[in-house]
């Protein structure tokens, strides 16, 4: 079995990756490295440098004859998407729409989308957050995660392209990145290993579901093999305000770190959790790893980071 991954130098999709290659599938990856880091990169993937959005894309599919496909590359950011729509839009929409083309003219036989959770949602009125809760989502990023969950009902009904969406809670975990908005997590411990004073938005008691990253590569990889088909919530159930966070990295570090308050940020979501139990049933999966024991796993792989690079 030959499987693709989009994005496979970012974040997620590098877990992903060195998973399928421990699992023994055959696994390339396509990455712009935008946001992606070559670092990441499993040697022992197949490695296209090119961007979702590239028509040449055609020619790979063509050449690798690609069984499955995850796809994971997006503009990730989601003060971006408000600052500038129409980037995000290019990226998230269009891009994932030539690979969805793609994946209909070679035959793929199931796509698998990184959605989110949170974002599509907004601030929902149920929580934890089903499936079935009318999606409202609040920013350009998460309207284009919703259009490609549309997109894929049409593709199967028209084309009968197998699809499963996860809609991701907040993933944390190593090689996260610390730049921008996105990870939280990261975010803080870099400050708390760079000794600068954290900056927690708004009040810090609004909430997310966090998840460790070895939770979520577990159930991409148990969908390979399972005929569900259609949208799932992949998180823990559980609401974590920003505050409590902060204390519990505090506390797996050691350290007592200054914080301070900044203005609350626009179109930010209140709360967030999503309840899971479609696909707890569906792909025969539970979270293992504890906030507490990820957040220690996590903090301990960024300080070695820091301290290859305080030798060099």
């Amino acid at each position: 079995m030959k499987i693709l991954v989009t994005g496979g130098a970012g974040f997620i999709g590098s877990h992903l990756v060195d998973r399928l290659i421990k699992e023994g599938y055959q696994t390339v990856i396509i990455d712009d490295l935008s946001s992606g880091k070559r670092i990441n990169i499993n040697k022992s993937a197949k490695f296209y440098k090119i961007d979702i959005v590239d028509k040449k894309i055609k020619d790979i599919f063509h050449k690798e004859n690609f069984d499955i496909v995850f796809h994971l590359a997006a503009q990730k950011n989601v003060r971006t998407s408000i600052i500038d729509p129409i980037y995000d839009a290019n990226i998230n929409i269009l891009g994932s729409i030539n690979v969805l083309e793609n994946c209909v003219k070679c035959k793929v036989r199931k796509f698998i989308f990184t959605s989110s959770g949170g974002a599509i949602y907004g601030d929902a009125k149920i929580m934890p957050t089903p499936e079935s809760y009318l999606p409202q989502p609040n920013s350009p990023y998460g309207i284009a995660k919703l259009a490609i969950d549309n997109y894929l009902y049409f593709y199967q009904l028209v084309h009968q392209l197998n699809f499963v969406s996860f809609r991701l809670s907040n993933v944390y975990g190593p090689r996260q990145d610390p730049e921008g908005e996105a990870g939280v997590v990261a975010i803080f411990i870099d400050k708390i290993l760079s000794n600068k004073t954290l900056i927690i938005n708004g009040s810090g008691r609004q909430t997310r579901d966090y998840i460790y990253v070895d939770d979520v590569v577990n159930v991409f990889v148990n969908a390979l093999n399972k005929n569900a088909c259609g949208y799932f919530n992949i998180g823990t159930g559980k609401e974590t305000s920003v505050i409590k966070l902060y204390k519990i990295i505090n506390k797996v570090s050691g350290t007592t770190t200054k914080v301070k308050h900044g203005p609350p940020i626009k179109g930010e979501l209140k709360w967030s959790a999503l309840d899971a139990r479609k696909a707890i049933k569906s792909f025969t999966w539970e979270t293992m790893v504890k906030l507490n024991q990820g957040l220690k796993l996590t903090y301990q792989w960024f300080r070695k980071e820091y301290e290859k690079k305080s030798k060099k």
